[in-house]
């Protein structure tokens, strides 16, 4: 079974119908028919339910955090010493915001592949480390 990390912006797009959602939501079909896998660290989501909250205010985002409870993608609400290390190192070494250092982390350690749309930040780092992304536009 393939495994995908979602990062922010993956979930935003799907949320919004934004360009390539549809990619977004045929993974999450894959993940309703047991061919993948969907993880998302708690500290990523965070990242969601505050433009949530700061574009249309509390009671949005807690219902964005209900429904997630009804999503195919497991939160991951801890971090483990694996990628708390790894995610330093490439905070580091790229200069990634920390929630994107988390993500990367997250693929690497879980070997999964990164999806994501943040092509400025995360193409340089799929090259130098080799690790798999889908990039969903």
């Amino acid at each position: 079974m393939n495994l995908f990390v979602l990062d922010a912006c993956a979930l935003l797009a799907a949320l919004a119908m934004e360009k390539g959602a549809e990619n977004i939501r045929d993974l999450f079909q894959e993940a309703v028919d047991n061919r993948a896998a969907l993880i998302m660290n708690k500290l990523n989501f965070l990242e969601v339910y505050y433009k949530i909250y700061k574009a249309y205010g509390k009671a949005e985002a807690d219902n964005l955090f209900k429904t997630m409870e009804q999503m195919p993608v497991t939160i991951k609400d801890t971090l483990t010493n694996e990628v708390f290390k790894e995610a330093g190192r490439l905070k580091t070494k790229y200069k990634l915001s920390l929630a994107d250092s988390i993500a990367v982390a997250e693929s690497i350690i879980n070997k999964a592949s990164l999806v994501t749309a943040d092509h400025h930040e995360i193409e340089p780092i799929e090259t130098a480390e080799k690790i798999n992304v889908t990039w969903f536009r």
